[in-house]
């Protein structure tokens, strides 16, 4: 028996803001999207170029705002070819929220408070 990784759900309080954070700090895309008829949620499913994983945003109607995080000791993790020009594109953004140099990697905020982590290709 084997398993794989398929894909990671954060809910968000506002779709719109959430694709546009991850399309631009990430280059992630909507590859499907689920909206029943009621419109009582919305699940968006974004991957990268390769397909491999997907991150699945949900959107719940009647959820009153900001979900509370708590400690929010979970956070995805991203690698990038090119970490120089991630961490500027981030830095313009206004959205690292932790670096930590010796180690070669930082955090992003994304518009929930969700932390993603950058890293740099192997090296």
């Amino acid at each position: 028996m084997k398993f794989r990784m398929n894909h990671n759900n954060i809910n968000v309080s506002d779709m719109e803001k959430s694709l546009a954070f991850y399309q631009e700090a990430f280059g992630l895309h909507v590859a499907r999207v689920h909206e029943p008829e009621d419109k009582s949620f919305k699940l968006c499913f974004l991957e990268d170029e390769t397909g491999g994983w997907q991150l699945e945003l949900t959107w719940l109607a009647d959820h009153p705002g900001k979900y509370d995080l708590g400690e929010n000791e979970i956070h995805l993790g991203l690698v990038t070819d090119d970490y120089e020009a991630a961490h500027a594109l981030h830095e313009k953004m206004g959205c690292i929220c932790y670096e930590n140099p010796s180690m070669g990697i930082y955090f992003v905020e994304d518009p929930d408070g969700y932390w993603v982590e950058v890293v740099p290709p192997k090296r």
